[in-house]
């Protein structure tokens, strides 16, 4: 995410321990509860928010957002965050109503109208977004990505003419720009004059060949054109560039069938509903494909879910009838026939396959009504002619509800070329992390490791007596800290107040340091790894040989740490501290395999792969269940170029109920093979 204004500033100490010269006595300097967010360091609650916000934890993020706009309210930033955050979570009415407070105390900052725009176009509010744009282009008449957006808003708004001539400014300004001229032709298209369109993309593809939509938006025109082998040459060459978008697989599918690629086109179908198995087109086409080849049963699978997706889809209904009655299913096939002749009860296709299904039954007295009711239709009309069950020489619009066109493949109402929006908050905040990303470290929680698969429960013996002294809750070990609702962080913030009441009142140094370590533990899981940080410093002054506190304060040290390196800031030296942390933690306990695993970890996010392989190497070892280990090392053997154990890696721990695995070992294989 593109945020320019830092807001990193000196923090303040939640509390310090001073030296009486007889130990340690617990006076707190400075300590107030989260809770009361009024006089909590402002610039210490935005940036703990821009980390929850970084690890994707939107609702936790929007609490202290809450409290720093409770606290500072005239400030924009905590607007602006909050907004953000909203954002993500689909909230696009809340985020725009953030973002106009945001403007309301900061009209001059460009991301606020660029994040409201935005917030604006998902809710095809076009017009207002276009305000937007020009307002953010006063001050950055340079950014193109608003130029961009604001000609994409005018093409929505059918304002063709606006768009062709910010298209012209566009042009003179950066001629280089591909883009520019798959937008010309988007409008051009939209105005049904294929030719200039054709030239345009042309023109773009010159420029970057290497854009794949620009060879979607040129197949469309040749799909158009019913020039099949030259839209197959097109969309074998945006699918080799975006091989994920199930749209230009249905597409390629339905040229394939006129090409009478029928292998190839059910190949597109299965593709294109892995990745997007919802997708009503896949399921309609591939299921008349399989119709047209004899695979009936697999065939009514498909209508099944089409008519999950869409109950009152006719044609998906009679298409499911005849199947049910070729595979000897009458009284389906029955049912279906009926809903669909109550719908159309001159569809005499469907009443006289209704009475041919009575008759296999023996229901002969209404067999013969249905064929009386055909018979006197006929006598109006001319003889009604039976159709093949397929014919791949005919399309029909999916907003064409001719039930006699039950056979015929269908494509969408509107063959548009797709462009994005230039949009630097859409997707993962971290900046769009890669698929293949390492497994988290390890961490100490009071929330237990969940798995909808494994009810693998790590166990370490320091953790165990950790819990016998502790009064009621539970301590586990986890590589999850993220995705609380509002009840649970409240809980946290709560179970905060209370600890340091009993931190304030604690008679003993050994009594006070307990909760210390409790309170670290609750600090991480509201992500105030500062917090968390600083009790955990100051237990350690107490006794410096805690394999916990340690463990704990490498991860928290980790998390600011890859936060921090986001937003650009060199962490070397911090990434040394946690190394140092956890080498000193094994020292004390040699043979924990989560420790070994965090180390690992550690490395291999520094991308230090021999070393992180030799210390998962030893975590499995001492623990051979652990499959966040094989699933790293996995990565790090491929990242060396060693793809077969990697693989081999990968489906242990996919064995082991890390799913996830089995969908890079698909990934790889399919890269492998290409």
């Amino acid at each position: 995410m593109r945020i320019k204004e830092s807001l990193y500033h000196s923090f303040t100490k939640l509390y310090t321990p001073l030296y009486t010269g007889r130990g340690w006595g617990w006076v707190f300097l400075f300590f107030i509860p989260l809770a009361s967010s009024a006089q909590f360091n402002t610039d210490r609650l935005l940036t703990i928010g821009r980390s929850a916000l970084y690890y994707e934890d939107y609702v936790l993020s929007i609490q202290y957002f809450n409290q720093a706009i409770t606290a500072k309210p005239y400030l924009y930033e905590p607007w602006f965050y909050r907004a953000i955050a909203k954002y993500y979570l689909d909230d696009f009415a809340g985020s725009e109503r953030d973002c106009s407070e945001a403007i309301q105390r900061n009209p001059y900052v460009t991301n606020l109208y660029e994040l409201r725009g935005l917030t604006r176009i998902n809710q095809e509010k076009f017009s207002e977004a276009v305000d937007d744009y020009s307002r953010a282009l006063k001050y950055a008449p340079e950014n193109l990505g608003l130029w961009h957006n604001r000609v994409l808003c005018h093409i929505q708004n059918k304002e063709y003419e606006k768009a062709l001539l910010e298209l012209d400014t566009i042009q003179r300004r950066w001629s280089q720009y591909a883009k520019a001229y798959a937008l010309r032709a988007d409008v051009y298209m939209q105005m049904k004059d294929t030719t200039q369109a054709f030239e345009a993309l042309n023109k773009s593809i010159d420029i970057d060949p290497y854009d794949g939509q620009t060879w979607a938006a040129r197949s469309i025109i040749y799909l158009s054109r019913e020039e099949w082998d030259s839209a197959v040459v097109q969309l074998d060459k945006a699918i080799h560039l975006m091989p994920r978008h199930a749209n230009y697989h249905i597409n390629r599918a339905l040229a394939r069938v006129h090409t009478n690629n029928l292998r190839g086109a059910m190949a597109d179908y299965d593709m294109a509903l892995d990745l997007e198995p919802n997708n009503f087109l896949g399921h309609y086409n591939r299921g008349l494909l399989r119709a047209q080849v004899g695979d009936d049963n697999r065939a009514i699978t498909d209508f099944d879910f089409v008519l999950r997706l869409e109950p009152d889809n006719m044609l998906a209904l009679f298409n499911r009838a005849v199947l049910l009655e070729n595979t000897g299913d009458l009284k389906g096939a029955i049912r279906d026939y009926s809903k669909v002749i109550d719908e159309f009860p001159n569809f005499w296709l469907g009443l006289e396959s209704r009475a041919a299904c009575y008759r296999k039954m023996g229901m002969n007295k209404q067999a013969e009504a249905d064929e009386l009711t055909v018979y006197k239709a006929r006598l109006f009309k001319h003889l009604y002619g039976t159709q093949p069950r397929m014919d791949p020489d005919k399309i029909r619009k999916r907003s064409d509800a001719d039930v006699e066109k039950y056979n015929q493949l269908v494509m969408e109402d509107e063959q548009e070329s797709e462009h994005e929006y230039a949009n630097d908050y859409r997707g993962h905040v971290q900046n769009h992390r890669v698929d293949m990303e390492f497994q988290p470290m390890m961490l100490l929680s009071y929330e237990p490791q969940r798995s909808e698969v494994s009810r693998y429960t790590a166990y370490d013996t320091y953790v165990e007596k950790m819990n016998r002294q502790l009064k009621g809750r539970q301590v586990y070990i986890t590589t999850q800290n993220s995705g609380m609702d509002d009840r649970r962080t409240a809980s946290y913030f709560s179970l905060i107040d209370s600890l340091t009441q009993a931190i304030e009142g604690a008679k003993t140094e050994k009594k006070a340091s307990d909760l210390l370590l409790q309170r670290a533990i609750a600090f991480t899981m509201i992500q105030n790894y500062d917090g968390a940080i600083d009790d955990l410093s100051t237990y350690l002054q107490i006794d410096s040989a805690s394999v916990l506190a340690l463990w704990q304060r490498a991860f928290c040290q980790m998390r600011i740490n890859r936060f921090q390196a986001s937003q650009g800031t060199n962490v070397q030296l911090q990434n040394a501290s946690v190394q140092g942390d956890l080498t000193h933690a094994l020292e004390l306990h040699p043979h924990s395999p989560w420790l070994l695993y965090n180390r690992a970890t550690q490395a291999a996010l520094n991308q230090d792969y021999e070393r992180a392989i030799a210390d998962y190497t030893a975590a499995l070892e001492h623990e051979p269940m652990l499959a966040e280990a094989y699933y790293n090392r996995g990565l790090c053997l491929i990242y060396m170029k060693r793809q077969e154990e990697g693989l081999q890696d990968l489906g242990k721990a996919g064995e082991l109920g890390l799913y996830t695995a089995y969908s890079l070992i698909k990934k790889n294989k399919k890269q492998k093979t290409e």
